[in-house]
C-alpha cells in the first residue's frame, strides 16, 4: 500500500514536472493570453476593465526596450536568469538598515508574472525559481523580453506595451519615445499606485534616472556586453 502511495506520488511529480516543461517549450511560440495576475486582479475588481494586446517584440520602441533593461536589470544580456553580484548587493544593503530593495531580473519577473501568482513564501519563491531556469533553457533572451514587455502590469488593468502606450500616451508601442519610454518604465515598481502622464515629481525624478541611465548603457542589442 504504501509502495502505491509512493509510486502515485512520483508519477504526479514526474507528471507536473512534464506539463511544466511543455507549457514553457509551447510559450516559446505562442502569445501569452492572460496571466495569473491579471486572474487575480479581475477577481479582486471585477469592474476594473483589462487592457492587454498582444504585439511582436519588432513592433515594441527600442528605446521601451532599453529603458527596462536599465532600469530593471542592466546585467539581463550577461546572467543567466539570476544576478548574484545584485542580490549580494541588496542583501548587504538591507543588512545594513538601508531602504529595502530587490534584485530580481527580468527573467524572475517574467517567470512570476507568467506562471506564478504574487507573494513572498518559499513555495512560490521555489518555483519561481525553478521557471526561471526553464524559460533561460527554452527561450532566447529576445523572446524572454517579449513576453516580458507584454505580459506585466503598466497601471490599473493595463497590461503589456501596446496597452500602456496607448493608455498613457495615446500611441502605439513601437511610437514611444526615449522620455515616454523612460516614464513608462519607472512605474513599474508601483504601477497601480504611479501615473506614466502625468506624473508626479517623484516619477519625473526617476524618469530623468533612467534616461541618464539609457545613456550610460549604450547602444541596445542582445549581444554579451562587456563588464
Amino acid at each position: 500500500m504504501i509502495q502505491k502511495i509512493f509510486r502515485f506520488i512520483w508519477k504526479l511529480f514526474a507528471g507536473l514536472i512534464l506539463f511544466s516543461v511543455l507549457i514553457v517549450v509551447l510559450l516559446n511560440w505562442l502569445s501569452v493570453p492572460c496571466t495569473p495576475l491579471m486572474g487575480i486582479r479581475y477577481l479582486e475588481n471585477p469592474d476594473e476593465k483589462i487592457q492587454h494586446n498582444w504585439v511582436p517584440r519588432k513592433d515594441i520602441s527600442l528605446h521601451l526596450q532599453l529603458a527596462v533593461v536599465a532600469s530593471e536589470d542592466q546585467n539581463f544580456i550577461n546572467h543567466n536568469g539570476f544576478d548574484f553580484e545584485a542580490i549580494e548587493k541588496a542583501i548587504e544593503e538591507n543588512q545594513e538598515g538601508k531602504r529595502m530593495r530587490g534584485a530580481s531580473t527580468i527573467s524572475q519577473q517574467t517567470a512570476k508574472n507568467v506562471f506564478l501568482w504574487s507573494g513572498r513564501n518559499w513555495i512560490r519563491k521555489g518555483l519561481e525559481v525553478y521557471f526561471t531556469f526553464l524559460i533561460e533553457t527554452f527561450w532566447s533572451k529576445e523572446r524572454i523580453l517579449e513576453v516580458y514587455l507584454n505580459s506585466i502590469e503598466m497601471g490599473p488593468g493595463i497590461y503589456g506595451a501596446e496597452a500602456a502606450a496607448q493608455h498613457w500616451f495615446n500611441k502605439p508601442a513601437s511610437q514611444l519615445t526615449p522620455y515616454e519610454a523612460a516614464a513608462i518604465a519607472a512605474i513599474l515598481p508601483n504601477p497601480r499606485r504611479y501615473k506614466a502622464n502625468p506624473s508626479s515629481s517623484y516619477i519625473e525624478s526617476r524618469k530623468d534616472w533612467i534616461v541618464r541611465q539609457m545613456k550610460n548603457y549604450g547602444k541596445f542589442n542582445f549581444e554579451k556586453r562587456e563588464e
